[in-house]
């Protein structure tokens, strides 16, 4: 049997999800205007290298971020199709844990600290 849990529970997950994803995104900006910050001071090849491949980075992982509040939108607006359809209760109701998102969501996170570290250490070295 799969696990269950209550809709609201799974509402408010799903509210810090995304609201976790917009900080990430936003995190994302300041580490890009850093990047050119960087990027204005130096033009050695190494280093305009390296600065290219965190532009890609930052660029996938705001792909991820999107992707990720996509599957995590979808899953909240099942969950208000099952309200709507049976609004008797919801408050007590279960529903199919959304792992799915969850381990998502704990994927970028691991992704970004560790992407984050790395670009501390670059900007450290080159600022």
């Amino acid at each position: 049997m799969k696990e269950q849990e209550k809709i609201y529970t799974q509402h408010v997950e799903n509210s810090e999800w995304i609201s976790k994803l917009k900080f990430y995104d936003d995190e994302i900006s300041i580490l890009t205007n850093r990047l050119s910050e960087i990027a204005s001071k130096n033009n050695q090849s190494d280093v305009v290298a390296q600065i290219e491949q965190f532009q890609n980075k930052f660029i996938l992982q705001k792909n991820n971020i999107d992707e990720i509040a996509h599957k995590i939108n979808l899953n909240e607006e099942a969950l208000m199709k099952e309200i709507n359809a049976n609004p008797v209760a919801a408050d007590h109701r279960k529903t199919e844990y959304h792992a799915s998102e969850k381990e998502s969501v704990e994927w970028f996170e691991n992704n970004f600290n560790s992407l984050r570290t790395d670009f501390k250490t670059f900007a450290a070295k080159w600022m």
